[in-house]
């Protein structure tokens, strides 16, 4: 029930769930809804929307129903859907209650809506204060959300074309950390604005730490191994959605996903030795395994940049769609698996990893003891040097 941020569960309750879409009496949860009350602000209904999150306790599928209804009826008026099936219980039901309101106005309905949820907070009591956890916190880079059985992890630096800070590392590492424990039954990683990611933020290199220059090289090899190991232990399905160019980091990791899907207008490039430095994300390993040895090196080695329609055709990319329809078709498709048995998928991803997990964490030791290396160099210094002064496009 993506409207409401409540799923409906339970369809072998049907009689009850059924019941419940026809008749709306709610024992114990008083509306107030005359007068001078029927009149909540857009921002009362969305600090309604809020509080709904914050409930402790299941208010039942009777109320769900209610809930979404009436949520329905203030956003969008009258039911203008098609009627779902006989067969297609659980939409039905809620059809069925959706329809039920169809004499109630939206300004009505919105005002219903604030007084429900006002209900069902006062009815558990007042909110004891409470540290949040580490995982709830604030993202500075990021935009993490969890609807309809889908955790969405988004880049959000588009000013900066979504590329990775060393503060953003650790803010990835904590979302796929917690993406990994919640609820969601799939994890989908995507970009804000018009890029997907621009890798590494070369900014990362011009600060010198007070430790000098080693100390920066081995932390940032640290920070980078527990990244690529965050990709290789995560347990769900992960789903890219490359929704504009990728480059560096943000490409050499997708091996590590389980489905990439991408626009037409999409890029892939990995410019490592163009900046003096060397392959990370498991693809020295991954790349060749998927795409082979001689088109691999075309673009860890000598910097090929291929388009979307060339990474599907060499498996880096599961499928590609027109820039017009790609969020619609995907999201569509996402919203869809989201549905699948958790635990199933969750237990079928781990035959299908669990035999390489080994030789993964190896290769992500390997191939950040090496980047180590490459960053003190004099070869990679000079690169970047380069790279600042030409500022080519890549």
């Amino acid at each position: 029930m993506a409207a409401s941020g409540i799923k409906v569960i339970s369809p072998w309750r049907l009689f009850r769930f059924v019941r419940a879409s026809q008749v709306f009496r709610i024992p114990g949860v008083q509306l107030h809804t005359t007068g001078a009350l029927m009149g909540a602000s857009v921002e009362d209904f969305n600090n309604a929307k809020a509080q709904l999150g914050t409930l402790k306790k299941d208010p039942g599928n009777h109320v769900k129903l209610k809930i979404y209804a009436l949520f329905k009826q203030a956003t969008q008026g009258p039911c203008n859907t098609p009627k779902p099936g006989m067969l297609d219980f659980v939409n039905k039901a809620k059809w069925d209650a959706w329809k039920s309101l169809e004499s109630v106005s939206q300004e009505e309905a919105r005002q219903q809506y604030v007084d429900l949820i006002k209900s069902l907070v006062s009815a558990e009591g007042p909110a004891v204060a409470t540290p949040p956890p580490e995982s709830a916190q604030a993202f500075q880079s990021l935009l993490v959300t969890t609807e309809d059985g889908i955790t969405t992890i988004r880049f959000n630096r588009p000013e900066k074309k979504n590329a990775i800070t060393l503060d953003m590392y650790k803010e990835l590492i904590d979302a796929l950390h917690h993406a990994g424990k919640d609820d969601s039954v799939i994890t989908v990683m995507t970009g804000s604005g018009d890029f997907y990611c621009s890798g590494n933020d070369l900014n990362n290199f011009t600060g010198i730490p007070q430790g000098g220059i080693e100390k920066m090289a081995k932390d940032s090899g640290e920070l980078l191994k527990h990244y690529v190991k965050a990709y290789i232990d995560f347990p769900k399905p992960l789903i890219a959605v490359v929704n504009g160019p990728a480059l560096g980091v943000s490409v050499t990791v997708l091996g590590l996903f389980d489905v990439v899907y991408a626009t037409e207008s999409a890029t892939f490039h990995t410019p490592f030795s163009q900046l003096g430095q060397s392959p990370e994300g498991c693809s020295s390993y991954t790349f060749p395994k998927i795409m082979g040895n001689a088109k691999a090196s075309e673009m860890l080695l000598f910097n090929k940049k291929v388009t979307a329609t060339e990474a599907c055709n060499l498996g880096l990319v599961t499928e590609v769609f027109p820039d017009g329809s790609f969020q619609s078709e995907v999201w569509t498709r996402l919203k869809a698996y989201a549905k699948l048995p958790p635990k199933s998928l969750a237990l079928s991803k781990q035959l299908i990893r669990s035999k390489e997990k080994e030789k993964l964490h190896a290769v992500n030791d390997a191939e950040v003891e090496r980047l180590i290396e490459r960053w003190l160099s004099d070869e990679c210094m000079q690169a970047i040097m380069n790279f600042f002064q030409a500022k080519p496009k890549l």
